[in-house]
């Protein structure tokens, strides 16, 4: 089976299931959806992410039963990849219950539970993806002094016929999802994982033997709340409650499976990696699998992180970006692989994804942005190597962390250097600096988002002006103007937008001027929801090239309710303020290139 036909047997079996699909978000999170209390994420790490605010209460437009496939990215174990089952990018098909009880007839619009999700997983795998029922295994939460064992889980697997030697009881830490921080939603969980190799002799454990058994699904089952008791910032207690609103969350990461139906040993021999495999190796004049898979892995996920918006930079997501791309070219020259590759190997990423991805299709400029970030590199490189031959003796922690920092020079390509001529590094050392300088850095940007009450209210004017901003300079500079990417701090807010030229300092002045005599009317701000094409009739514009559902929310602001004769309107799920008045008075400080036919504005308003 291909991949192209999982993603639409998985689809479409939950949509005769009664859930509605609803499209991938963006690797880029939507920051408004985040806990409060938690740690801020750069990148869609799950498919569960993008639906944080539905899980904890809110209603979502489309109903109680979702499904969807998530694009998400994940680099905690970066150094892992160029193995059978590492990658940074990959795709997780889920599906979620947002609420119990169950429908009665099984098939409705309202939420459900145990018995309906773990039939359907054991239903796809044997009835859909034609598994050998025999090579199955499952697990579930064996119980602690905090919550009991998951019995009804385990029934309702027996009653299925999966046999009892089949069915492995763990800890919290193989079958628990949460919380997230130190409190909030939680609760037990049930995995499904296939047997790779019958044969194998010894005792059978899904979760210790890794290269016999691969997981390839979960599903969470979100029923307890964790509420702790602190003194001084210290917990002293806590417990666990039942949740008010019991949620399914469930995940199956593709390449896994398709690994499993494709009857390879590893995710880079699926349909989805082939071609880019078979280019690397025709490409190499010294190939090895491990730098051909961290090749082929880096730039698909560098491929679809320009795509959403991320550019190369030294901070946050721009760096995440920066380090894979230096990283795969740095594997390129391991593989002396001389002439130009990165546009032909990101034009299969393209031709692979983009029937599905079709925005990766519309992008034009990913290729220019891979190559002018290998342009930067090998200048990098040039500067880094006359610094390395100054240094005499051992290369200290110190040397090979300016090498990092300063040049862009990965830990490995120092080792590899220092080794040819009979030098060593202080690795430790080095390692000890970056989690410094991280913690450096974590520090900062937890500082910048101190104040959370202050930071939710000042997060939504800061959003409204952003409404207010987009149709401004879609007045100033033409309709061509869509939003593509922002953000927002308790300072300012950044605002990314489709424009080919800078914007002259009396475009600047007139959008400003635009915006403030919207703030000085005091326009109320006015939210509906109503169908996509009804939206989209009376002029509502959102994300550019976003994928929405059949229903949506739409935020207007208006002298008045009337929708049709609103200054703004767009598809957006909030927060924002009750009116424009609120802002005070709005200044762009800074106005810049984001990428190709793509600009910035940093903008502040007076709160």
């Amino acid at each position: 089976m291909k991949s192209a036909e999982l993603r639409q047997k998985y689809l479409k079996f939950f949509e005769d299931r009664g859930h509605k699909i609803i499209p991938s978000a963006s690797l880029v999170p939507d920051e408004s959806v985040e806990l409060a209390g938690t740690q801020r994420v750069l990148f869609t790490t799950a498919g569960m992410h993008p639906l944080v605010p539905y899980l904890i209460g809110q209603s979502h437009p489309e109903g109680q039963r979702l499904a969807n496939i998530q694009r998400c990215l994940r680099t905690d174990d970066v150094d892992e990849v160029g193995d059978a089952v590492h990658n940074t990018f990959f795709e997780m098909l889920g599906n979620w219950s947002l609420g119990d009880p169950a429908s009665p007839d099984g098939i409705g619009q309202s939420g459900y539970w145990k018995k309906e999700t773990i039939t359907w997983s054991h239903e796809f795998l044997l009835n859909e993806l034609k598994l050998d029922a025999k090579r199955i295994y499952v697990s579930v939460f064996k119980g602690d002094n905090d919550a009991p064992f998951d019995e009804e889980s385990f029934n309702i697997w027996r009653r299925l016929g999966m046999p009892e030697d089949h069915i492995f009881k763990y800890g919290k830490k193989d079958n628990w999802w949460g919380p997230v921080g130190q409190e909030g939603p939680c609760g037990p969980d049930t995995e499904m994982f296939y047997d790779l190799n019958p044969k194998t002799p010894g005792p059978v454990d899904p979760s210790a033997n890794s290269q016999r058994f691969v997981e390839i699904w979960n599903d969470v089952f979100m029923q307890y709340e964790k509420k702790v008791t602190s003194h001084k910032s210290q917990v002293t207690s806590f417990e666990y409650v039942p949740l008010k609103q019991k949620n399914v969350d469930t995940g199956m990461g593709l390449e896994r499976i398709l690994a499993v139906l494709q009857n390879v040993p590893s995710v880079y021999e699926t349909d989805v990696f082939l071609p880019l495999m078979s280019k690397i190796e025709e490409l190499s004049q010294a190939f090895n699998t491990k730098s051909a898979r961290i090749i082929a892995d880096h730039i698909r996920a560098s491929v679809f992180l320009i795509s959403d918006g991320v550019t190369p930079s030294n901070v946050e997501r721009g760096y995440i970006l920066r380090r894979l791309i230096r990283r795969f070219i740095r594997h390129a020259s391991l593989l002396k692989i001389n002439e130009d590759f990165l546009k032909p190997l990101a034009e299969i990423v393209v031709k692979t994804y983009g029937d599905f991805y079709p925005k990766l299709i519309e992008q034009t400029s990913i290729a220019q942005e891979l190559e002018k970030e290998e342009q930067k590199f090998k200048k990098a490189l040039e500067q880094g190597m006359k610094n390395f031959e100054k240094i005499q003796g051992e290369i200290s922690s110190q040397s090979a962390f300016d090498l990092y920092q300063n040049f862009g020079f990965p830990i490995e390509l120092t080792i590899e250097l220092a080794a040819e001529i009979g030098k060593k590094v202080d690795i430790k050392g080095f390692e000890k600096l970056v989690k410094d300088h991280q913690q450096t850095s974590r520090a900062a940007s937890a500082k910048t988002k101190g104040g959370l009450v202050t930071q939710t209210k000042t997060a939504a004017k800061l959003h409204t002006a952003t409404h207010l901003l987009h149709q401004a300079l879609r007045e100033v500079l033409g309709h061509h103007v869509h939003q593509t990417g922002s953000h927002i701090t308790v300072e300012r807010l950044r605002f990314d937008f489709s424009h080919n030229q800078k914007m002259t300092d009396e475009q600047i002045k007139k959008v400003e001027d635009i915006v403030n005599e919207k703030i000085k009317e005091n326009l109320k701000v006015y939210k509906k929801s109503m169908p996509k094409e009804a939206a989209q009739g009376i002029g509502a514009i959102g994300l550019f090239d976003q994928k929405y559902g059949d229903l949506v929310s739409v935020y207007y602001i208006s002298s008045g309710d009337d929708i049709d004769s609103a200054y703004s309107k767009e598809f957006c799920g909030g927060p924002h303020c009750v009116s424009t008045g609120q802002l005070k008075s709005f200044k762009i400080i800074k106005e810049e290139s984001a990428g190709a036919n793509i600009r910035r504005v940093y903008a502040t308003i007076d709160w």
